[in-house]
């Protein structure tokens, strides 16, 4: 029988009557094949919308990690980008500075509210002593009062106990700048009512007490009163300085002429 049926499809496959038949035999298995298939296609396509949906949220999730890291980055930029504008600006403001000088970072604050020093990461191992004026970017910040092997502290300005002698720049006029307490003021004394002083007058060191060198900005006049019958002009001023701000200074490191200690705790 299996010889038979096997004689009998050689024998009718060349007949031309049966193409008709065999064509839609041929339809029919492909038909078939196709419903067969049809739920092994179904499920491939659903597996992949699924592992394509699933690719997708985790594409999202580590995208939005990623954006997170580059905005933590950016901010992270702009900060350095900040400080090295401020560095560069004080590294220009050296070339006005008649003596040697070297760049101090400030690694802590006075945690007295009342008292305004800075402490640094430079000491007598580096040259720095007692009385070396500390320098901003705009103008004079301080001096230093006290010296360790690693490490100093500074003085600002703006300190209840500090004074500077200063002069007006516009016509020599003298005076002594102290600290009122408020980094953004000092109180000017000892210029008689009578003086020609006016508002945004630049104040430099005079030089006298030998501690500052003369020439150095100090502060602009921002406030003049005039009491009636005052042998002296009450007078404010805003420091050119930003005693608050930054992370680095420089300390004006060579000696120049005595070193007399000014300011009012002495």
């Amino acid at each position: 029988m299996l010889l038979l049926c096997l004689a009998s499809l050689f024998y009718l496959r060349n007949i031309d009557g049966l193409a008709g038949a065999r064509a839609v035999l041929m339809d029919g298995a492909n038909f078939i094949y196709r419903v067969a298939v049809t739920p092994r296609d179904a499920w491939a396509s659903v597996a992949d919308y699924l592992q394509s949906r699933e690719q997708l949220r985790e594409d999202n999730r580590r995208l939005q990690q990623e954006n997170l890291v580059l905005q933590g980055k950016t901010q992270q930029f702009v900060a350095v980008m900040a400080e090295i504008t401020r560095y560069r600006a004080l590294l220009n403001s050296s070339q006005l500075v008649a003596r040697e000088v070297m760049v101090a970072e400030v690694i802590s604050v006075s945690s007295d509210p009342t008292r305004h020093l800075l402490i640094l990461d430079k000491g007598a191992d580096d040259g720095v002593k007692i009385g070396q004026p500390l320098l901003g970017a705009e103008g004079l910040m301080g001096q230093i009062v006290e010296v360790g092997a690693n490490s100093a502290r500074a003085l600002l300005i703006s300190d209840l106990t500090h004074a500077v002698p200063v002069q007006i720049n516009r016509n020599g006029v003298r005076g002594i700048a102290e600290g009122a307490g408020d980094l953004d003021h000092l109180i000017i004394r000892h210029i008689a009512a009578t003086t020609d002083i006016a508002l945004g007058d630049l104040l430099v060191t005079s030089g006298l007490g030998g501690r500052f060198p003369p020439g150095y900005p100090v502060a602009v006049v921002s406030s003049i009163t005039l009491p009636a019958g005052a042998a002296f002009a009450q007078i404010e001023a805003q420091p050119l300085a930003h005693l608050d701000r930054g992370r680095h200074v420089l300390i004006a490191v060579a000696s120049e002429g005595p070193a007399a200690f000014s300011s009012k705790a002495q």
